[in-house]
């Protein structure tokens, strides 16, 4: 790290322009490529899976995305005069639109009745079926916006228009660009009053986006070689964003000492990096080694998700290490304040010293261990509770806020029950596919929709229709509840397990359950299924990695604890606001709905990462203490003392850039923006501050044990340097009261 930082700063402007070039040369290269994201939640190898495979190849013409039209009359019905003028008028322009394959309208006349099915009992909603010429991931947005726009110009006053589909929420997609500005502002604020200068408050903003940046437009160009989620870049951009600024706050914080202990620049740079920047590249690795312990659940999905938000940690990291350095050397003595620049000029360097409200925090947590662990442990297991009730599932539009028009038609379609819209089930059909052999096959395919009527759940079912060759068939089936609900899920179950099985009788008919919520339902129990081999391999890797840096046993046990802790209290919070709806509304993200099934996952990687930076942060200055004095009392008191401002900055930034993301109107990324938000606040002020302080008081020099038969087998790892030339430190357990004096 010294040698890298030393040429970094001999060879700065190379530095600079190298990672111009390389956000340049990416950003141009994505430009031109465009992006290619994908939300596939099927998963080959399950039911709806294979179903889905299985129609694409017999019915090649469904194969694009079918949205729908809505609308709604308050007075009179849709059948009337004016209204199928109007409508019929309207769904002509948009069958002609570009990008428009069929427009399926419930004014034509079809010998099977399916215009009257498009029409709702009480004849005050109808609907048309938009089929595009593509899938969604493919559509052209500016198309789709033409088709919204020319539906929307037939509203008027007693006529409601309103369209939904996953084609249609392309144009409700989220910009990022408000949650970037206001959480770079807040980190802006928080720098500033740390630092006291306006050069160092905008380096670790710069160096974070000059990372952020190039990793967005990396991650643009990797959607081309595998499946990645849309969510994925705005993802990358909240983590890069959070521990990129942090990881620059702790270099810088480490090089303003440097200067104020009267160090020249480059050698007060130099040192900044090869003292914190081991510690940043240990934190980073172990945030992408919880990333990419996605990839041991073999989803395409989440592989593509985890390898996006490592990109963005290692790029973090290596601009934290190579970028920031360079920036140190630009600014020079810049880096401190005017008034520590008069003060050092005037009076020389001066000896540091640890006193204020940390040290008096410090101070605190020593003398009453007992009490203030019992209340951080009450704090953390009262916030967790809600977690017991998770429901896991995917939500829809009918989660959208209430002045999207995909809400609205989410709405008009599902009706209030009364004979008004088609129920709730309409918005997320079931599609049985049937795989045909022979005449016996056919027949009872025919005969499968009087069975499953009477099927409890079922709320309408379709006619039999059939490919070209007769060997796949496919059904239609609404169910009486909403997509999300827990009753659909039961529903799929049933018709799985006991009504399609039992269909065939004495022919070979074999019946498969797909459509978007059957899939959802498989891709969440597939996931849940293997939860608990990733929760312990993640934990096992971040034990081991701590292992090794603090040859202990009980360090490594109490990290894996308080990741728990944090990652339960903070789904806590996500399920009270985001399940129960506890403020979901006000905060403009919609209605209560089920919590998406891959957030388990995602949020477990990136919480068990963070925690770990500041475990890291803080118990590598314990650590380093005890090995000087090896008195456990006052290497837990200096360490926090020391470490806690710091740390309680980097969180406030973290939360700050969190908590932006609230507000890009996207349910998704609100979740991971209040579950990581909430997880890093209770880290930092009440586990790293409160609880782990605590604990290690009480264990004593436990917490340093290690059998002497595993210290020498074990490779050894070292996070911090060897003491600075000079460094004096103060022994013997009677000195909590004393200022600490590092010359």
């Amino acid at each position: 790290m010294t040698a890298l930082a030393r040429w970094c700063l001999r060879r700065r402007i190379v530095v600079i322009v190298l990672w111009l070039a390389a956000f340049a040369g990416v950003a141009v290269a994505a430009g031109v490529t465009g992006a290619a994201y994908s939300n596939n939640y099927e998963v080959p190898g399950t039911e709806s899976g294979q179903a889905s495979a299985r129609m694409a190849k017999a019915f090649p013409e469904r194969s694009g995305d079918s949205d729908t039209l809505v609308w709604h009359t308050d007075s009179g019905t849709v059948r009337s005069a004016a209204v199928k003028k109007t409508m019929r008028h309207t769904l002509e322009k948009i069958a002609a639109l570009p990008g428009v394959s069929e427009v399926e309208s419930p004014y034509g006349r079809h010998a099977d009745g399916t215009g009257a099915r498009q029409i709702s009992k009480d004849g005050h909603t109808a609907y048309a079926s938009v089929l595009f010429d593509r899938r969604t991931d493919d559509l052209d947005v500016d198309q789709v916006q033409k088709v919204v726009d020319t539906a929307q110009t037939a509203s008027r006053p007693g006529l409601q228009v309103e369209l939904g589909g996953a084609g249609i929420a392309l144009t409700e997609a989220p910009r990022a660009q408000l949650p970037e500005i206001i959480g770079l502002c807040a980190a802006a604020v928080v720098l500033f009053l740390a630092f006291g200068s306006l050069a160092a408050t905008f380096l670790p903003i710069i160096t974070a986006l000059a990372a952020v940046g190039t990793a967005s437009a990396g991650i643009t160009l990797l959607s081309h070689a595998m499946t990645v989620a849309d969510f994925a870049p705005m993802l990358g951009m909240l983590i890069g964003l959070g521990v990129g600024i942090d990881y620059a706050l702790f270099i810088v914080t480490r090089h303003r000492k440097g200067l104020r202990e009267g160090l020249p620049v480059d050698e007060a740079a130099t040192r900044a990096v090869a003292v914190s920047g081991r510690a940043v590249v240990f934190a980073g690795a172990t945030v992408c080694i919880a990333l990419l312990g996605m990839l041991i659940l073999r989803l395409s999905f989440l592989n593509g998700v985890a390898l996006a938000a490592s990109l963005t940690v290692v790029l973090t990291v290596a601009a934290a290490v190579t970028l920031l350095p360079a920036l140190l050397g630009l600014i020079g003595m810049r880096a401190l304040s005017r008034r520590e620049r008069r003060r050092l000029a005037e009076h020389g360097p001066r000896p540091e010293r640890t006193t204020g409200i940390a040290a008096r925090w410090s101070g605190f947590v020593e003398r009453h261990p007992k009490l203030l662990g019992t209340v951080a442990a009450a704090v953390m297991l009262a916030l967790a509770l809600p977690a017991f009730g998770l429901h896991l599932g995917t939500s829809d539009q009918g989660n959208n806020p209430a002045t999207s028009t995909t809400r609205k038609a989410y709405d008009l379609l599902a009706g209030d029950g009364r004979g008004s819209g088609f129920g709730p089930g309409s918005n997320g059909p079931l599609t049985l596919v049937g795989t045909l052999d022979g005449a016996k096959d056919r027949i009872a395919f025919d005969a499968l929709p009087d069975r499953l009527r009477d099927t409890p759940g079922v709320a309408r079912v379709s006619r039999p229709t059939f490919d070209g060759g007769h060997s796949t068939g496919v059904i239609t089936v609404v169910p009486t509840s909403s997509p999300q609900s827990r009753q659909t899920s039961d529903l799929v179950e049933r018709l799985r397990t006991e009504v399609l099985p039992k269909a065939g009788g004495a022919a070979t008919l074999r019946v498969q359950v797909g459509g978007i919520t059957a899939s959802y339902d498989d891709f969440a129990s597939l996931i849940v299924g293997k939860l608990p081999l990733f929760i312990g391999v993640v934990i096992a890797l971040g034990s081991v990695l701590l292992l090794l840096a603090f040859r202990s046993i009980g360090i490594p046990l109490k990290a894996a604890l308080m990741n728990v802790a944090a990652v339960a209290s903070s789904f806590g919070i996500v399920v009270a606001v985001f399940q129960w709806g506890w403020g979901s509304e006000l905060l403009g993200l919609g209605s209560a709905g089920p919590i998406e099934p891959f957030l388990p996952v995602i949020m477990v990687s990136v919480l068990f990462g963070l925690s770990m930076d500041y475990q890291v942060f803080l118990v590598s200055r314990m650590y380093e203490e005890w090995q000087l004095t090896h008195n456990n009392r006052r290497a837990v008191r200096v360490g926090l003392a020391e470490t806690s401002r710091v740390i309680n900055s980097a969180a406030v930034i973290m939360i700050a850039v969190f908590g932006a993301f609230v507000l890009s109107g996207d349910r998704i990324i609100a979740m991971f923006g209040i579950g990581l938000a909430a997880a890093v606040a209770l880290d930092a002020f009440v586990l790293r501050t409160l609880l782990v302080p605590a604990l290690m008081h009480l264990l004593g020099g436990a917490n340093w044990w290690l059998p002497s038969w595993l210290d020498r087998w074990l490779p050894r790892i070292s996070i911090e340097p060897p003491p600075e030339p000079g460094a004096v430190r103060l022994p013997g357990p009677q000195d909590g009261e004393k200022p600490l004096v590092r010359a």
